[in-house]
C-alpha cells in the first residue's frame, strides 16, 4: 500500500474519511501495547491496600498507563498505514509521542511517594524513554506530497470514501447468505477496486477517468448484491447465483482494465514529458543520447571478446596497445 493516506489519522480528519478507513496493515509492534497495560496491574491491585491519597495516585497511575497504551496502539495503527503508502500525509497528531509520556507519567504517579519524590520523577523519565526506545517516533513529515493540489486530494478522498461506502456495504449484505464462497468473490472484486482506488490516490489527476467507476459502477454494485442477498435467501435459486457470479467477473474486468488504462496512461504521459525535454535540450545545443542507442564502445558490443584480445585492440588514436 504504497498509497496516500487520508484517513482517521490524518490532519483535518472528518466524517467522511471515517468512512473510508480499510483493512489496516498491522504494525509488527501493536499487540505490545497490552503488556504496558499488563505490566501497571500492581498498580491497579496494591490500590485497594493504600491509604486514600496512596489509593488515587495507583488508580491514576494505572488508568494514565493504559491511556498511554491505547494511544501508542493507535499511533501505531498510524504509523502501519503512513508506511505502506507512497504518497501519505502525516498523522494528524503524534499519538506515540503522548502515548509516551503518559505512560511516563503514570509511572511516576504510581511509585510516588511523600519521601519519594525524586525516584518517582526519575522513574517517569525512564519509563517515557524506555517507551521511545521500544515504539520509535511519529512520522512526522508528509511523504510524495510535493506538488500536489490539496484541494483536489481532499476531493479525491472524499470520492473514494464513497466507494469504500459501498464496498462495505457490499461485503455487509453478502454475509447474511452464509455462503463463504460468494464472500470470497465480494472480497476479491473489493481487492480488485482498490487498487484502482490506489492509482486515483497516488495521480489525483485520473479521477476525471475513473469517477464513474468509484460512484455510480460502485453502487449499482452494492444494490445488485442487496437484491440478490434478498432473493438467494428466500429461494437458493442457482441461476440467479451464477449470474451474480457473472456480474462480479464483470466487474472485476472492467476495473482491472480500467487501472491498466490509467497506468498506460501515466506512462504515455512521461514519455511526452521526457520527448519534449529532449527537444528543449536539443533546441539549446545539448545532446541527450537515446537510451535505446547502444553505444558503440560498450561492453555490451564486446561479449565473447576475451581480455588478452582487448589488450591487442586498436587505441581511439590508431595505434595498437603496448
Amino acid at each position: 500500500m504504497s498509497e496516500r493516506y487520508r484517513g482517521p489519522y490524518s490532519p483535518g480528519a472528518g466524517t467522511a474519511s471515517q468512512s473510508q478507513r480499510r483493512t489496516q496493515n498491522r504494525h509488527r509492534y501493536e499487540s505490545r501495547t497490552k503488556w504496558i497495560t499488563v505490566a501497571a496491574l500492581p498498580f491497579l491491585v496494591s490500590a485497594f491496600w493504600q491509604t486514600p491519597l496512596g489509593m488515587v495516585a495507583c488508580l491514576a497511575g494505572f488508568g494514565l498507563v493504559a491511556f498511554g497504551s491505547s494511544l501508542t496502539r493507535e499511533g501505531l495503527r498510524a504509523q502501519a498505514e503512513y508506511d505502506a503508502r507512497r504518497v501519505a500525509r502525516r498523522p494528524g497528531w503524534p499519538r506515540k509521542l503522548f502515548g509516551g509520556v503518559l505512560t511516563g507519567l503514570g509511572l511516576g504517579i504510581g511509585a510516588a511517594q511523600p519521601d519519594f519524590l525524586g525516584g518517582a520523577i526519575v522513574i517517569a523519565m525512564a519509563g517515557a524513554f524506555l517507551h521511545y526506545l521500544a515504539f520509535g517516533p511519529d512520522p512526522m513529515r508528509d511523504k510524495g506530497m510535493e506538488g500536489i493540489d490539496s484541494f483536489q486530494q481532499d476531493r479525491v478522498a472524499r470520492i473514494i470514501a464513497e466507494g469504500e461506502a459501498y464496498l462495505e456495504g457490499m461485503q455487509d449484505a453478502i454475509r447474511r447468505t452464509s455462503d463463504r464462497r460468494l464472500e470470497a468473490r465480494v472480497t476479491l472484486f473489493a481487492e480488485t477496486a482498490r487498487d484502482l482506488f490506489r492509482r486515483v490516490e497516488e495521480d489525483p489527476g485520473d479521477l476525471a477517468a475513473a469517477r464513474r467507476y468509484l460512484g455510480v459502477y460502485l453502487m449499482g454494485a452494492r444494490d445488485a448484491t442487496v437484491k440478490f442477498v434478498d432473493l438467494y435467501a428466500q429461494t437458493r435459486d442457482a441461476d440467479a447465483r451464477a449470474q451474480y457470479e457473472a456480474l462480479l467477473t464483470d466487474l472485476e474486468e472492467n476495473f482491472a482494465a480500467r487501472t491498466r488504462s490509467l497506468i498506460e496512461n501515466g506512462r504515455t504521459d512521461f514519455d511526452i514529458e521526457s520527448q519534449v525535454l529532449r527537444e528543449r535540450l536539443a533546441r539549446e545545443g545539448v545532446r541527450v543520447p537515446d537510451p535505446a542507442e547502444a553505444a558503440p564502445d560498450s561492453i555490451e558490443d564486446r561479449r565473447g571478446v576475451d581480455l588478452a584480445d582487448l589488450f591487442r585492440m586498436p587505441s581511439r588514436t590508431g595505434r595498437k596497445q603496448d
